[in-house]
């Protein structure tokens, strides 16, 4: 997105084959380790240190490093657990199959449902246990390395709710985005060519 951000788990292709275990888990490498994700990571840390959030952590280069640390930890472990872990033992695709046509209306709600709903490997659909597993999984371990005020069972529920409210805008964006981009930049739709 804008020629920077990437979207790798973003698919135009509604027929698009199952992703195999190792296929999954080399979409989840690419998509954590990103460049764009390490450096967007980093900025988050920064926010988190100017607004002294988890104060515990401290300021400098100390308390940034720990900040940096712990966002980090938060995105793999997500990106492991939802677009891997489960994805590969459940069975369910961790891509977004963008619908690209059809009224707005329909379309967000569609995207706005993607959270909660999947493409499985055999091409069914159903509840998606990967998001919900993955983002509950990914909010305990955060248990083990964030501060022990920021800890606990109402902490770790609060974080799940707030990341699967980040995947359900993160789903519009994905939705949206290649019609925003054509209106604004004149381009043609490149994601059919993606996986």
């Amino acid at each position: 997105m804008l020629g920077v951000i990437p979207n790798f788990g973003t698919t135009s292709r509604q027929n698009a084959p199952p992703l195999s275990p190792g296929g999954k888990f080399h979409l989840f490498l690419k998509s954590a380790f990103d460049p764009v994700e390490i450096a967007v990571v980093g900025l988050q840390a920064g926010f988190s240190q100017m607004e002294d959030e988890f104060p515990e952590y401290g300021q400098g280069a100390a308390g940034y490093g720990k900040r940096y640390g712990a966002t980090l930890a938060d995105e793999v472990s997500s990106d492991f657990f939802t677009g891997y872990f489960y994805s590969a033992l459940l069975k369910e695709d961790p891509r977004y199959f963008r619908l690209g046509e059809g009224s707005i209306k329909y379309r967000l709600l569609y995207s706005l449902v993607q959270e909660v709903d999947c493409r499985r490997d055999d091409g069914t659909r159903g509840v998606a246990w990967e998001n919900i597993f993955g983002v509950l999984t990914s909010g305990s371990l955060s248990n083990a390395y964030y501060p022990p005020a920021e800890r606990g069972f109402g902490l770790t529920m609060s974080r799940s709710a707030i990341a699967v409210g980040y995947g359900t805008l993160g789903s519009v964006v994905d939705e949206f985005y290649p019609d925003i981009s054509r209106r604004l930049f004149h381009r043609h739709d490149n994601t059919a060519a993606q996986k």
